[in-house]
């Protein structure tokens, strides 16, 4: 079973990077877009050296992956064609009055270049700034060519008139939706640090409407999470889950429809013991997070340091997990060791507790804690606890019933930064899940 990300799909399958990739809804629309604003030239008298190409242009610029893209898309264009256009109007008028301007190349080109900044900063002033680099170009197109413009209103006229139509072709043509199939084979696995700004905030209602979206048209996701279920109860409670969670940082799978764990890796009893006995020689407080009966319950041994409190404080109040006193239920129920402490003594700590670790058995990790700046936390899990084995194990689970089905990984190479990236993460999916399928593009 082959599991690779999309960032380096092609570079393990060699013989899919042969292929040459299909030609996709957006490539169509386009075509079928210029085609028309050509056509429309054509009706109205335009041929050969004539033919201006204002409106295709306008229709490749406006034509976008998705309509409400498009549609915002065409508005700035509209914006900032009419700012331009209006510019570029005035300019011609003021030429035309006072013709001596024109005889005098650095006044004209002076006045040409003051009117691309009057072009922008009305733009800007006017709150669409997306549309202030058009508004420029467009009042370029406008005045360029004098003096060898007869009708100042009428050049701008057929300006506004060429970009208008390119505009409503794209539109028009990207509302067309051409045919898709599902591909049920694929399992996406996503980070929820991807879909969510941190472990305390929730999903943002964009990328949660366009996850249900997924989930409600049958598309397999996993999210995956570094954290316990409990972060995912208060992130993303409101997402409609299909399938199983990859929680822990690849040490548990987590059904949240029916609240159970399906499968979760333990540090061995004997090493867990090991490592607890060293831990209380060194004076180490530390939290044991365990697995007793599809709940997950958390130890604490030692005092709670003023580093600790501030976490503490903050994740005791959730409902969702258990904060125990007292001896572990059952020491082959350790799934890690948490530790919490200042970065500034970071250094030394692990240089501590690395010699403890028994060779090969445990896996360690670091990571800042959200909401607690200077704040860090080393987490020790069993080596067989990773992202990539949890996969493998859910992709077997999900292959008892769903024979052939192949994985995909999508990441954010910073993980959430804003609201745009994770959404368009998730189109990126929706385009994988629901390919357009055309009669040149072959069937997989």
């Amino acid at each position: 079973m082959n599991n690779h990300s999309v960032k380096n799909r092609f570079r393990r399958d060699y013989p899919e990077r042969l292929r040459l990739p299909h030609i996709g809804q957006r490539i169509t629309k386009t075509t079928v877009a210029v085609f028309i604003c050509l056509v429309i030239y054509w009706l109205r008298g335009y041929q050969g050296q004539d033919m201006p190409t204002e409106a295709a242009i306008t229709a490749i610029v406006c034509m976008q992956p998705y309509v409400r893209d498009a549609r915002d898309y065409a508005l700035n264009r509209l914006a900032g064609s009419l700012i331009g256009a209006v510019w570029g109007l005035l300019l011609l008028v003021v030429l035309y009055a006072l013709p001596a301007l024109s005889g005098y190349p650095v006044v004209l080109y002076g006045m040409m270049a003051g009117g691309v900044l009057l072009s922008l900063y009305t733009a800007v002033a006017l709150r669409v700034p997306d549309a202030s680099s058009l508004a420029a170009i467009v009042f370029l197109c406008v005045v360029i060519t004098f003096p060898d413009i007869e009708e100042p209103l009428r050049q701008a006229g057929v300006r506004i008139l060429d970009i208008f139509i390119g505009t409503a072709v794209a539109v028009v043509v990207n509302v067309v939706r051409l045919p898709r199939r599902k591909n049920h084979r694929l399992v996406f696995f996503i980070r929820t640090q991807d879909l969510a700004p941190d472990r305390f905030s929730r999903i943002p209602s964009a990328v949660l409407f366009r996850l249900n979206h997924l989930y409600n048209d049958g598309a397999r996701i996993c999210l995956m999470s570094e954290h316990a279920p409990a972060f995912f109860a208060l992130q993303m409670s409101a997402a409609m889950v299909n399938t199983p969670l990859i929680v822990m940082d690849g040490a548990a799978i987590y059904d949240p429809n029916e609240n159970v764990y399906l499968s979760f890796e333990t540090i061995p009893p004997a090493v867990s013991e090991l490592v607890r006995a060293r831990l209380d020689a060194l004076g180490v407080s530390y939290f044991v997070y365990t697995i007793h009966h599809n709940k997950t319950c958390i130890f604490h041994h030692g005092g709670v340091r003023p580093e600790e409190q501030v976490i503490y404080d903050r994740m005791h109040g959730s409902p969702y997990r258990s904060y125990l006193e007292g001896e572990i239920y059952e020491p082959s129920e350790i799934v890690y060791f948490k530790i919490i402490t200042k970065d500034a003594e970071l250094p030394l700590v692990e240089e501590r507790l690395r010699h403890m670790c028994p060779k090969g058995q445990l896996r360690l990790v670091i990571r800042p804690q959200a909401g607690a700046p200077g704040i860090s936390a080393m987490y020790f899990y069993s080596r067989t606890a990773e992202m990539v084995q949890a996969q493998k194990r859910l992709m077997k689970m999900l292959e008892t019933a769903n024979p052939g089905l192949e994985p995909l990984t999508f990441t954010l190479r910073e993980g959430f930064s804003t609201e745009h990236d994770a959404v368009h993460l998730l189109h990126q999916i929706e385009k994988h899940y629901e390919p357009v399928r055309l009669p040149w593009n072959k069937a997989e």
